[in-house]
């Protein structure tokens, strides 16, 4: 099994997307709406900002989670015990950005949400009857004005070989939210766990796009789409020097909708950030 990459152009793109997430929980889009250039320029404004003092200021709210994460306070995985060699910023649109960078990383939110729209829709229409019949509202209208969707801004520093043992980039997870919308990084290392238990790679050619289910359609779906376990792993030979800057946006319900019989997508959502530690 291997994850290939579809066309979004092409006359068949939207059947042949859902297969994918059916069989791998992954798709991977070429030729797609949003624009290489605005994903250049947000991946090197942010460079620069990860590596400057600057970040320091915008130190994230325990309250409304958004703001930059320090690699001290990293995530843990669920199910592991050592945290991700990683840090991250927070962006909502009502959240707190740094003003040099607001206006990339906005247009970015919009573009990628639109996307994510669309493709919601593709998935509605190539699910069997029932399936589609287990939503509660078709799967657009769950993301529409949603204050919830968040954008992560991640930073995967350069590799000093002082790292804790057994440390990698992201440990294996599964998503919480709907779908995630996610450009190929500047830097390889994103793998997905096949049903046999083997690692893919993801094709990770500038210019894709990845898409991935979450926890919330896994559920919504009664099981039908499978959020599927994915990692980034850690850098080899020369590649250990360079960072990794990723910009996945996680397409989360309004908190009211109801994601099946024993969760709406606020309940979800607090269970596992408890789960998480977050809370």
């Amino acid at each position: 099994m291997k994850l290939e990459t579809i066309d979004y152009r092409a006359a068949d793109s939207a059947k042949h997307f859902v297969e994918s997430l059916r069989e791998t929980g992954f798709g991977v889009l070429s030729n797609h709406p949003i624009d290489k250039e605005l994903v250049e320029n947000i991946y090197a404004e942010w460079q620069a900002f990860f590596n400057s003092d600057a970040k320091n200021e915008f130190m994230f709210n325990r309250e409304t989670h958004d703001g930059f994460f320090p690699a001290s306070i990293s995530e843990t995985a669920k199910g592991h015990t050592v945290k991700d060699i990683k840090e991250y910023y927070h962006v909502y649109p009502w959240g707190r950005i740094p003003d040099s960078l607001r206006t990339n990383i906005l247009a970015y939110y919009e573009k990628a949400n639109a996307l994510a729209s669309e493709l919601l829709e593709w998935i509605e229409t190539y699910s069997p009857d029932e399936v589609k019949a287990k939503f509660s509202i078709p799967l657009p209208e769950m993301i529409a004005d949603s204050h919830k969707t968040l954008l992560r801004i991640l930073h995967y520093p350069p590799m000093t070989g002082d790292e804790e043992m057994g440390a990698i980039r992201a440990a294996a997870h599964e998503d919480i939210n709907l779908i995630t919308v996610l450009p190929a990084a500047n830097e390889p290392g994103l793998q997905v766990k096949a049903k046999d238990g083997s690692w893919l790679d993801v094709p990770s050619d500038f210019g894709n796009i990845i898409i991935n289910i979450g926890d919330m359609l896994q559920e919504a779906s009664g099981g039908y789409f499978p959020s599927t376990s994915h990692r980034v792993i850690n850098p080899e030979g020369t590649d250990k020097t360079k960072s990794r800057i990723s910009l996945p946006l996680f397409l989360h319900p309004k908190p009211s909708v109801v994601l099946s019989e024993r969760y709406t997508a606020d309940s979800y959502l607090m269970e596992r950030l408890r789960e998480l530690g977050v809370l």
